[in-house]
């Protein structure tokens, strides 16, 4: 997001002016007008990476303008991430700079918060980490009482953890979701745990299974299983299931079954095209299923033709997008099968063009 574009006063005049792009975009097929769900205007996002920028002994967190990698803006503080990165930022500049182990060919670093305080900083350097600088580091880690990971090529040191754990608030129930660094998670908390309960809300009082594909690390599933008789939650990423495992333990929900698969390898195993190995392992047989509801959450290309052609065969379809492009291709193929019934937009990206939406169809 260009720092220029950043005005809290205008907020929800940008915001209105999303509302009205989507309402065009989505007008062939329906007439209804979406659930809207705002963000907090400021200190919203709670991951976030800066460049460090040397000059001299002196280093600064440093953003590029799109397109111009050779004019850095400098930051003193960043308005749009958590409390807990501002707070933390001023105070890991000090450490670092006083300390040259630490400081030295340092090129960038990230940052992982919650909304329960936690916190996880990556350091990434252009040296070999060696152990004087994992001293330093565990010392640092210490101080400030964060998670802390250092990486260089082809080299990563954990200091005590390389996760943290989120705790969010949907429709009066905690879950805690584990969150490793590197992995996919949404970065607004706040328009997350909106999107969970509106979702959790479209699909209560089902009487047959879900099926979800592009699950990450459960994010959806854990509020969403409750609803059903059973789950399958599919995912490529193998640290996005491990943690989708550790998270349903973690909650005490036992009615899931997480699986590697892609989408597209799960429709062939539909379609009996294809046994897959890891669907014998977890003894799971596709008979004992009855779905009725599909949810997804792909990634910005929608879904493939192939998943497209399963998603006619349920009842229902909840579909959250992030990019209204393809989710509306996407809906034009589905409706000779389904129509909208609801849906929702929700501002996970303030002052950016982005937004996040939430379709439920229904079969005709």
């Amino acid at each position: 997001m260009p720092l220029s574009q950043f005005a809290p006063e205008n907020y929800f005049t940008f915001l209105s002016e999303k509302e009205a792009r989507m309402q065009a975009l989505f007008k062939p097929f329906t007439s209804k007008v979406p659930d809207v769900f705002a963000s907090p205007k400021t200190h919203f996002r709670y991951r976030a990476e800066f460049s460090i920028w040397h000059e001299g002994n002196e280093w600064d967190y440093v953003v590029f303008p799109k397109g111009n990698n050779s004019n850095p803006i400098k930051l003193n503080d960043f308005p749009i991430a958590s409390l807990k990165i501002n707070q933390l930022m001023p105070l890991l500049k000090s450490a670092i700079s006083q300390d040259e182990v630490l400081s030295k060919k340092l090129f960038q670093i990230e940052f992982l918060t919650t909304l329960s305080g936690q916190a996880l900083v990556t350091l990434i350097y252009h040296k070999k980490l060696d152990e004087p600088w994992e001293i330093k580091a565990k010392a640092l880690a210490a101080s400030l009482n964060i998670q802390l990971i250092g990486r260089s090529r082809k080299q990563k040191v954990v200091i005590d953890s390389d996760a943290v754990v989120e705790t969010l608030t949907v429709g009066g129930d905690t879950i805690h979701y584990r969150q490793t660094e590197g992995g996919f998670t949404q970065p607004n908390p706040y328009i997350n745990q909106s999107m969970l309960h509106w979702a959790s809300t479209q699909l209560k009082q089902n009487q047959g299974d879900l099926l979800e594909l592009y699950c990450g690390n459960g994010n959806f599933t854990l509020p969403l299983a409750q609803h059903f008789n059973q789950v399958i939650a599919t995912e490529i990423s193998k640290t996005s299931i491990y943690n989708a495992k550790w998270n349903c333990e973690k909650n005490g929900v036992s009615n899931i079954h997480f699986l590697r698969l892609s989408s597209e390898e799960f429709t062939s195993a539909m379609n009996k095209e294809r046994e897959f190995r890891r669907m014998k392992e977890a003894q799971i047989s596709l008979e004992d299923y009855n779905f009725n509801t599909l949810f997804v959450d792909p990634p910005r290309a929608g879904l493939d033709k192939d998943t497209l052609k399963l998603a006619t065969r349920f009842d229902q379809i909840l579909y959250i997008s992030c990019n209204p492009t393809t989710l509306v291709e996407n809906i034009r193929d589905l409706s000779k099968s389904h129509q909208m019934s609801t849906w929702a937009i929700f501002d996970q990206f303030p002052y950016t063009d982005h937004i996040e939406t939430g379709v439920l169809l229904q079969k005709k």
